[in-house]
């Protein structure tokens, strides 16, 4: 009888502690959804400021706004972070076309974020369609040399996660000129990593490597319904002449910031949960989803928490990440700081998918913490949001990865984020903001469970006497 009355009791407390952990969450979801403040931010940050490239002065306006507006929450510190980014420049706006007979067909391209311009003129030759890096080297210098290589891999249509079919091709984006440019090739063009046909081309960062200055070649994205066009027609003129021109420009890097706020804990203030995105975008567009939605619901997390009446027993941290885009230099420096201070952080969650309806979380942690993650999947279903899997976080909270540590990454609906992603349509009305707002009631339920329970693999110092 003992063993029974125990065993209800030992019942009892564990659903009641479910209840309470279910009825915060219901709380900060209808906070979120009746009283969010992330779409507001955003609207400020995509039609007020804009295109946020690093470096730039709309980059600078951005740190400056989501500082203030931390501020105004009431949080215990606020501050800025330096940061050395690089500063690239677009310059004028892209010119291309090709002819077919008498006939000129202009089409829409857009340089690479870190290659160099064309020569003022712009470059005129013959062009080489590739898939691979493999095809390049079967064609070697002799097929290659004084020509442009066009890389039209597209995005593989039938994988599910569009994540995947991105990083199937997305190499021939950031190595195509550099390995084109040891064949000999002029220039490179690329097919727009998109899965949907458009006249949108989609920019992205790229890299020469090692590639001294003079051998170094000119990279643009072309929309991916001009890659047909140009694709169509080689197939029945395989000495098409293809022209285009660039002005973009590698300047030295400035000063930046990454901005954090916190709410310091009331039982392991020493204890670390980090969310955060890039304030950074491209400067094509007005970088909504990539990455201003991450932004603007990691800032609302913290929001949440306070309209929730949550009062964390560890530090809860925002981190909005300067440089993403074009050199990660915003998250490598706050994990260079943080490891210098010898900052504890266990947990780590990051927003960069862009704003759409969020399905759920992907974890980089060992399995006992993964199990406990697990426990807790069925608070979210009635939100339609229990898609948990083992997998990446995210590109600036993955320097601060140990072996006790555990990163996450929000995973929104990912089939339309690609039609969007570094172009000139990732605008605010692409935004839907309910989605919007279910994202950061998302990432805030799990940051309350985390900072409830704490992880698996690592040992609790002991609380604050009160």
């Amino acid at each position: 009888m003992k063993l029974f009355t125990l065993l209800l009791l030992t019942s009892f407390t564990v659903v009641l502690h479910a209840q309470t952990d279910k009825e915060k969450i219901r709380t900060i979801y209808t906070q979120s959804l009746t009283n969010g403040q992330s779409y507001q931010w955003l609207d400020h940050l995509s039609n007020a400021i804009g295109g946020r490239l690093s470096g730039s002065e709309n980059a600078e306006k951005a740190v400056q706004y989501t500082k203030a507006e931390l501020e105004k929450l009431g949080l215990d510190k606020v501050w800025l972070q330096p940061v050395m980014v690089p500063k690239w420049v677009r310059g004028e706006k892209e010119e291309a076309y090709f002819q077919i007979g008498s006939d000129i067909v202009n089409v829409n391209i857009c340089a690479l974020g870190g290659s160099i311009p064309t020569p003022n003129l712009g470059v005129e030759a013959q062009v080489v369609e590739v898939q691979n890096f493999e095809e390049l080297e079967t064609l070697g210098t002799d097929n290659i040399k004084g020509k442009i290589v066009f890389f039209n891999r597209p995005m593989q249509a039938d994988l599910i996660q569009t994540f995947n079919a991105y990083g199937g091709c997305v190499n021939q984006r950031y190595s195509g000129a550099m390995e084109a440019a040891k064949y000999g090739a002029v220039g490179v063009i690329v097919r727009s990593m998109n899965l949907r046909e458009d006249d949108f081309p989609h920019t992205g960062s790229m890299s020469y490597g090692d590639l001294p200055n003079h051998q170094r070649i000119p990279s643009a994205a072309i929309s991916t319904n001009d890659a047909n066009k140009l694709s169509k027609a080689l197939k029945t003129n395989k000495n098409l002449q293809f022209y285009f021109k660039q002005s973009c420009e590698q300047l030295e890097d400035v000063q930046s910031y990454n901005v954090i706020g916190e709410i310091t804990g009331s039982q392991f203030p020493n204890e670390y949960i980090l969310v955060g995105g890039h304030l950074d975008s491209w400067d094509l567009g007005d970088g909504s989803h990539d990455d201003g939605a991450g932004v603007v619901q990691s800032m609302d997390v913290l929001r949440l928490l306070k309209e929730s009446n949550i009062k964390p027993k560890r530090s809860i941290r925002v981190v909005l990440f300067m440089n993403e885009e074009n050199g990660l230099r915003g998250g490598n420096k706050y994990a260079q700081v943080a490891k210098q201070n010898n900052e504890k952080h266990i947990f780590a969650l990051e927003s960069d998918s862009g704003g759409f309806t969020p399905r759920g979380f992907s974890f980089d942690c060992d399995q006992a913490n993964y199990n406990q993650i697990l426990s807790w999947q069925y608070l979210f279903k009635p939100y339609l949001i229990h898609y948990f899997e083992k997998g990446g976080s995210g590109a600036d909270v993955g320097p601060l990865k140990t072996e006790t540590n555990v990163l996450a990454g929000l995973r929104p609906d990912s089939q339309r984020y690609f039609d969007y992603h570094h172009a000139e349509n990732d605008t605010f009305d692409a935004v839907n903001k309910r989605e919007l707002e279910l994202g950061a009631a998302t990432m805030t339920s799990l940051v309350y469970l985390i900072d409830t329970y704490g992880i698996k693999t690592i040992k609790e110092e002991k609380p604050l006497k009160k």
